[in-house]
């Protein structure tokens, strides 16, 4: 008896450490870290290298497709010219200076990992089915913050170079005082999670839907974020109908919050 108890207890301990190893691995799995696409864009960008050109449209074929025909909206990726309108499209003195104060201030993004993994692993904890995201960086013309598609987001580092920089500040941008305090390093994660939860749960825009609908709807995104980033990134009065909402319905899961389209329920 002794001997069949001892090969059962092995046997567990073989199943409890397989169990272990199988979360350990599902945390890996679970781990997001920005794909650095903007370094190898900058080196083309800067010096015109070959290889770099190649590592573009062969490693990351996706990124360069978005980036040329929906960001920058310079032409078709496979037009014959295109490698030389991209490269003449960046001498421009401004994009320069973006690309040089991007490197710069972004030589690390271990902090915007950290933040990603965090966030993410809460929202796959609480929507069912939710896939992780792959996400990268690139450098933008000011014209977009976030790009997302195809179950990838896109992090234009360009607008997030502090509200202070001074390029921001020229009159001909005309950003203001609002929009300027989201251009920082601290909203990079929030409008990640932020405009991929919209990608999940796209706004209703029916003709029936008033402004007021909207907002709460946005306040219902932004609510999730608040939780998602384990702090209140937005404050506002449509996040706090939300979070009475949930504390009126205990049992209610992030993703029925996000799927209640009565905004009746929210006043």
């Amino acid at each position: 008896m002794r001997k069949i108890y001892y090969l059962v207890f092995v046997i567990m301990l073989g199943c409890i450490s397989c169990e272990w190893q199988f979360k350990m691995s599902d945390k890996v799995d679970e781990t997001v870290a920005v794909d650095r696409y903007d370094r190898i864009q900058t080196l083309y960008l800067t010096t015109g290298d070959f290889s770099a050109l190649q590592q573009m449209n062969t490693v990351f074929p996706m990124q360069t497709r978005t980036l040329i025909e929906d960001v920058l909206h310079i032409g078709k990726v496979n037009d014959p010219e295109i490698n030389k309108t991209f490269l003449r499209f960046y001498q421009d003195t401004t994009l320069q200076v973006l690309i040089a104060e991007t490197q710069q201030q972004y030589a690390s993004m271990e902090d915007i990992n950290d933040q990603l993994t965090h966030a993410f692993r809460y929202l796959r904890k609480h929507i069912p089915n939710l896939d992780m995201p792959e996400v990268y960086a690139q450098i933008g013309s000011l014209d977009q913050s976030v790009i997302v598609g195809n179950n990838t987001i896109g992090i234009c580092l360009d607008k997030y170079l502090g509200k202070d920089f001074p390029l921001y500040r020229k009159p001909e941008y005309g950003y203001s005082e609002e929009q300027l305090q989201m251009m920082d390093r601290m909203y990079i994660v929030p409008d990640c999670v932020g405009f991929y939860l919209l990608s999940l749960y796209p706004m209703p825009f029916d003709s029936g839907v008033t402004q007021q609908e909207r907002d709460i709807y946005i306040g219902k995104i932004q609510w999730v974020v608040n939780e998602a980033m384990g702090k209140k990134v937005f404050a506002t009065k449509y996040t706090d109908m939300a979070d009475r909402y949930m504390k009126r319905n205990k049992n209610a899961t992030v993703d029925q919050l996000l799927r209640n389209n009565n905004f009746s329920d929210f006043n």
